[in-house]
This record gives structure tokens, sequence and C-alpha cells, in this order.
């Protein structure tokens, strides 16, 4: 369990450590909690949401690690859970390296803790905003080879950035960096065709905008499928998280209407 700080006021909450507690985690902040609990009044489903989201992600690092895939770029990659990339990366390929990125100092130290005597994986302190300062980060260039294919995983961290522009100038600027034969494996926030959620949706961006430093923003399908634009999408394209590429061990919440996950994810190839 963390630490609370002493001056609580201090310690705003974070979008990283309001996920960690939707996972059941414990490195979380008091400020995170109640955050993390008036989110849940909003939309009920988002802890089961924020599982379905992580049980894709894992599918995803596997699907590219069996296709060859060795080197990981994981950017908002918050606070280690289970099933973390470098773990379930390095059960098919053994010497995969990573780099977990994420702007939430404590994401990084209980990263970096969790990565004591893994010469193969690290983690950085860094802007998604930014993303030349991480392709720049010198940790990042002494542990991944940009003459070799990379993983680029941008997990449940877009809908953070509001500004569709900039947000596509970032995948843009990072995929550019990417030689040919690498992947974007992305799941961004969306309640398209789920009007109903209007209202709680107002609700959830006020209270990201109030209690953190982050803007909450999810988008639509066509806003979401522009970050793939020149990218061989792998089959079945960009779809609810619990439907791409499901396996019998994944959760079963959402099994008779995946678009309660509102959480959309694909996977595609750089050609």
């Amino acid at each position: 369990m963390l630490r609370e700080p002493k001056d609580r006021a201090s310690k705003p909450a974070t979008a990283a450590r309001i996920y960690d507690y939707f996972l059941g985690g414990t490195y979380n902040f008091e400020a995170d909690r109640q955050a993390a609990q008036k989110m849940i009044e909003l939309f009920p489903m988002v802890r089961a949401g924020a599982r379905n989201n992580r049980a894709f992600l894992r599918r995803a690092v596997r699907h590219v690690a069996t296709a060859g895939i060795a080197q990981f770029l994981d950017i908002g990659s918050g606070i280690p859970t289970e099933g973390n990339v470098h773990e379930v990366a390095q059960q098919i390929q053994p010497e995969a390296r990573v780099v977990y990125v994420d702007i939430d100092p404590v994401a990084v130290s209980e990263s970096l803790d969790l990565l004591a005597g893994n010469e193969a994986a690290t983690a950085i302190r860094a802007d998604a905003r930014e993303p030349r300062s991480i392709l720049d980060h010198p940790a990042v260039r002494a542990t991944l080879d940009f003459d070799r294919p990379i993983a680029l995983l941008l997990s449940a961290v877009l809908h953070f950035v509001p500004d569709d522009d900039q947000a596509a100038d970032i995948v843009a600027t990072l995929l550019a960096a990417l030689p040919s034969g690498s992947y974007l494996l992305l799941s961004h926030g969306s309640v398209e065709g789920m009007p109903d959620r209007a209202t709680q949706l107002d609700g959830a961006k006020d209270l990201y905008k109030r209690d953190t430093a982050s803007q909450l923003s999810p988008r639509s399908r066509d806003g979401v499928l522009r970050f793939f634009t020149g990218l061989e999408l792998v089959e079945p394209g960009l779809v609810w998280v619990p439907q791409w590429h499901p396996e019998p061990d994944d959760p079963t919440d959402f099994t008779d209407d995946p678009a309660q996950s509102a959480c959309l994810g694909g996977v595609a190839r750089l050609p």
C-alpha cells in the first residue's frame, strides 16, 4: 500500500492512480480514491471497463510478440499491475525490451522498483503531449533499437488529449520515428451509440477537469480510426475491446453488449 502523504492537499488525484484504483490496485492516495468513487457513481461499469481494457492490452501484446515483435514503447503505462507488458512479452520473446512512459512520478517509481534487475526494461517520466522528448530520451534510445520494429502502445491515454489535431500529431510524430513492420496498439474511450450516457459523460469530464490535471475527452469511432491512418489494421479492425480476439479467461462483463465497455481498441502494422 502506498504511504499516504502528510499533506494530502498537496497530492491531487491523477489519472494513473485513479485507474490503479479501478483495477483494484493499492498504489493510490485518498484523493484518487475519492475521485474514482465519484466516477464509479457516474459510470458503474467503469471498473469492469478498466479490466476489459487491460485484458485487451495483454492480448494485443501477445499477438504482436507472436508476430515477432520484441520491442515495446508503452506510453501512458500507469501503475504496474498484473500482466505487465514486459511480463507478457517476455513469455513469448524472452529478450523483449520494454520502455514504460508515464507523467505520474508514482507510476514511474513503482515501475522502476518492479523492474529492478530486469536489464531489458525500464521506465521514464515524460509527457505524452511532448512525443519528441520521449523519442529523444537517453533511456529510450539506450533500450530500444529504432532500426528494428517496435510496438507502440497507447492504451487509454489519448482520451486525455482533448485537442483532436494535437492527439493526431502525437501519434504521427511517434509513428514517423518507427521503421516498417512496427505496430500501433491503441485503445480509447468512446460512448458512441450511447446517447443516454451524455449526462454522465459531462459529469465525468467535469470530475477529471476539477480533480486532476487531465481532461477526459472520449471520441467517436471515426475520431479514433483517424489515428490508424495509413496503417494496416489487424482483423477484426477497430472494435470494442471485448471483441478483439477474446480468449476463454477474459472478463465476461460485456459479453452481451460490448459497447458498454466504452472503449475501442485496435492493432495495426506500419507498412
